[in-house]
């Protein structure tokens, strides 16, 4: 009998580890103020949050001081691709938006609201 509770705690353990969050993964930004940058997007406690992994111009990858850095955290999965009650940084006018996301496929909406301003971009998952 504890052989068989072993094997099912361990199948239920593996499952669970397998079933990673759909919008994981590495996702293109818009290019916003000349740059665009790779994010990954990752689970952070029972949240979705987004690291800038990479950073692009117009003359190909640079190395930005934001590498690294948080771009988008406490993304709470609420269904059917929808995302919500986050927060988004915008390195270009560093100001942090609150922010939701519909993954749809292979692209991600990405909006956020600082007071009465909203903003957009689609972003597309990098293979």
């Amino acid at each position: 009998m504890t052989y068989l509770k072993t094997a099912l705690a361990a199948l239920v353990l593996s499952t669970g580890a397998a079933m990673a969050d759909p919008v994981e993964g590495m996702w293109q930004t818009q290019v916003d103020d000349g740059a665009y940058a790779i994010v990954k997007m990752a689970p952070c406690g029972g949240q979705i949050c987004g690291t800038i992994a990479r950073t692009f111009r117009s003359g190909g990858e640079y190395k930005s001081e934001n590498i690294g850095r948080q771009l988008v955290w406490d993304m709470a999965a609420k269904g059917g691709g929808a995302y919500g009650d986050g927060k988004i940084w915008q390195p270009s006018t560093d100001k942090v938006y609150r922010s939701k996301m519909v993954l749809n496929g292979e692209t991600l909406a990405v909006s956020g609201c600082f007071g009465p301003i909203c903003k957009k971009q689609t972003w597309t998952r990098v293979k």
